[in-house]
């Protein structure tokens, strides 16, 4: 598989299985409705684990331009297929948003609150602060790509079941820093999904917030960054 396909596959599994977990809390009438955060971010863990595992020979999974901006600042991938990187995850994203829909079709025209629905396509503030906010998501982004680093560094890399790892590290950090935004720590996780509320027939669904949408493109980028920069002092 090429870089693009291997990245539309796993950014795909991550966000059914991401978003899937969501909709099956949050949605009315589902099995797993008001099973709570621990179902959610083990669920997320778990859809971490299969789109790495699933992409890691094709793209080095990625999964996330914040990933991809991180070891192209390090000099680990060609500045040439960044793009590839890039629009891979954005529609692997749309597409595995897609599916979720699919799935949760009845349940979405089940549920009259337009903030549950929307917590199934993206993220949004539990107290809304736009620097606090990004300070979050900074945070929370800093901690996973310094993680994912030192991960795949050759003495340490498992190959494919790097995987394992990464998927503990996202737990980790939806169980201790996920509480102030959701976590998104990926901007195509948020974006691309953000994009598939606007345009999918979901009912009454309210706004896509898209005035808060910077906020989970721009602290994970900063975060990336600062890992990067951290990293390469460290090693």
């Amino acid at each position: 598989m090429s870089i693009f396909t291997g990245e539309l596959i796993g950014t795909f599994f991550l966000i059914i299985l991401g978003n899937g977990v969501v909709a099956n809390v949050v949605l009315n009438k589902t099995k797993g409705n008001n099973s709570g955060w621990i179902v959610i971010t083990f669920g997320w863990a778990m859809a971490v684990f299969v789109g790495v595992f699933v992409a890691s020979k094709a793209s080095g999974a990625h999964l996330n331009p914040a990933v991809t901006a991180a070891l192209a600042w390090l000099g680990k991938i060609e500045p040439s297929t960044i793009p590839e990187y890039i629009g891979g995850q954005l529609l692997g994203a749309m597409l595995g948003q897609l599916g979720v829909w699919v799935a949760y079709r009845q349940h979405y025209l089940e549920t009259d609150d337009t903030g549950l629905k929307l917590a199934t396509f993206c993220t949004a503030p539990a107290i809304r602060s736009a620097l606090h906010n990004l300070l979050t998501e900074a945070i929370g982004t800093f901690l996973l790509i310094l993680s994912v680093l030192f991960i795949i560094a050759p003495s340490n890399s498992l190959g494919a079941l790097d995987a394992l790892p990464v998927a503990f590290i996202v737990l980790a950090i939806g169980l201790s820093l996920g509480g102030p935004t959701g976590y998104a720590i990926n901007p195509v996780r948020d974006f691309a999904p953000r994009i598939m509320h606007a345009i999918l027939p979901i009912g009454k669904k309210g706004s896509s917030d898209w005035r808060y949408s910077w906020v989970p493109i721009v602290g994970p980028l900063l975060g990336a960054w600062l890992a990067a920069i951290v990293f390469e002092q460290l090693m």
